[in-house]
């Protein structure tokens, strides 16, 4: 009786927080079949037209799919592609998606492919973009949780710029192909950061309309381990500029500091290289920092680094475990960056979340047990850079997951970041309001509100039960609506938030 009693005690020993219903405009579409089962979603975009384009992968076919402005479909295609055929990213522009796949026929040779869905014309076609061999049966493109990082358009949509790995067996370079987006045809090919000893790693990649490339990556000094035995960071962040006729680089630090991580952002006509910055190692988070590049020159014009304010730990911590973080000037660990994004102001938000791997021993009995890889999206980590780089303010949402469960966007300068949750928000005893589902409560979709100053409002869209349960991860925001898809296996529907 007592155990039941402190079981209960456990249970309402939270409150439930005010809570209210989103400002947004929320509308369902009908329900549809798919012929072919899928929810392994590649690429979603919505044209300025309001069309809907979604690439999906099942097995050994790609599936296309166009929805129209009721989000009724209006046309699909089903590609056939070789089970050693591999999606690596896409891009989206003037109303045509190109998917990219490889193929590797043999532990050495592979083949580019683009897959073009064209919105005004309803057609396809897949067309070779280059052929190259590799040693070691060596990738072409470097792994990312979430963004495209080896493939970018210009802001004119004229050319696009992909960035491949050349690992040989006595030399390391990666190379920059440029191509006419329109017909394909390659403008320029050029190798850099070239070397027999230091391995580079690319981590973003940004071209201009003039076709000047820049790379932005990980030079690592031994080996390609993050950090040393003493936990300092094993690598140089480089950024290189790429030309038909040159190649040249220079090195982003911040002294003593470590660079967590690194994007490329644009802001007001300027290069940004936007991230977080710690004083201990190469995992953990001191602040943000912002870089200013003069890209005629190639040099940091400005440079500024900002501690994460309190306001960040008190989102994330009990009062007084808060302030004695804040106090000692405590870091946080294992964000990495998801969402670069610019309001009208040319105000940035830097939205990360908490990713890390960990293994538990499963016991199966006498003969033994195995090992489970579990995969924590957790934490998220929002900071918001006004256009003189300082930081204007951070929030973070103490927020538990297995699997990637978030989108963010802007609409109106307000920031909304959409997930699942509990069917009620909590606030915890020491005052965090925590984003979790509990083992015997229904979830909810909900809808946290960022105004201009930070303040946020939890607004919820919907209870789950009962209805649809809908995928934020797997949306797109664009011509100020965010559209995203329920998790049926055939009878699907998509959610519109405006």
């Amino acid at each position: 009786m007592k155990k039941l009693l402190l079981i209960a005690l456990l249970l309402f020993s939270n409150l439930i927080i005010a809570q209210s219903t989103t400002n947004l405009k929320v509308s369902e579409s009908a329900e549809y079949k798919d012929k072919v089962k899928s929810n392994d979603i590649l690429a979603i975009y919505t044209s300025n037209t309001g069309e809907t384009v979604i690439a999906r992968n099942s097995k050994k076919t790609l599936l296309f799919d166009v929805f129209d402005t009721n989000q009724e479909k209006m046309f699909n295609k089903n590609v056939e592609v070789s089970k050693k055929e591999t999606y690596v990213g896409d891009l989206y522009f003037n109303n045509q998606l190109k998917l990219f796949t490889v193929y590797a026929p043999n532990k050495n040779d592979r083949i580019l492919y683009c897959h073009i869905l064209d919105l005004k014309t309803k057609s396809y076609k897949k067309v070779t973009v280059f052929e190259t061999t590799v040693e070691k049966k060596q990738s072409l493109f470097g792994s990312s949780r979430r963004h495209n990082t080896s493939f970018a358009i210009s802001p004119d949509g004229n050319y696009f710029a992909i960035a491949t790995d050349n690992i040989k067996k006595n030399r390391n370079a990666y190379t920059i192909h440029v191509y006419d987006a329109e017909t394909l045809k390659l403008e320029f090919k050029k190798s850099y950061q070239e070397d027999e000893t230091n391995t580079f790693t690319h981590n973003d990649l940004f071209i201009e309309n003039d076709k000047t490339v820049f790379s932005l990556g990980k030079l690592f000094t031994n080996g390609k381990r993050q950090k040393k035995l003493n936990g300092d960071a094993n690598y140089q962040f480089i950024l290189n500029k790429i030309t038909p006729s040159a190649v040249s680089d220079i090195k982003i630090s911040l002294e003593d500091d470590h660079i967590q991580s690194l994007s490329i952002s644009v802001i007001e006509n300027k290069l940004h290289l936007l991230g977080f910055y710690s004083e201990k190692n190469v995992n953990r988070v001191k602040g943000g920092c912002d870089f200013i590049i003069d890209t005629n020159n190639l040099t940091i014009a400005n440079q500024k680094k900002n501690l994460l304010p309190k306001q960040v730990f008190d989102d994330l911590y009990s009062y007084r475990k808060a302030n004695r973080k804040k106090k000692k000037q405590k870091e946080l660990s294992n964000f990495e960056i998801d969402y670069i994004l610019n309001d009208s102001q040319g105000n940035t938000y830097l939205i990360a979340e908490e990713f890390y791997v960990t293994q538990t021993y499963v016991q199966t009995g006498t003969a033994g047990g195995y090992w489970q890889t579990v995969f924590h999206y957790d934490d998220i980590l929002i900071l918001k850079f006004n256009t003189s780089g300082n930081l204007d303010w951070g929030r973070s949402i103490f927020k538990r997951a297995t699997t990637p469960s978030y989108n963010a966007f802007l609409k109106n300068d307000q920031l909304h970041v959409i997930l699942n949750s509990g069917k009620n928000l909590t606030e915890k005893n020491d005052g965090r309001t925590k984003v979790s589902k509990g083992w015997f409560e229904s979830s909810a979709l909900y809808d946290f509100e960022y105004a201009i100053n930070g303040d946020v409002s939890y607004n919820k869209i919907q209870d789950n039960r009962g209805n649809e349960y809908y995928l934020p991860y797997f949306g797109t925001f664009e011509t100020d609506k965010f559209i995203m898809m329920s998790d049926g296996r055939k009878k699907k529907t998509f959610m519109i938030l405006e």
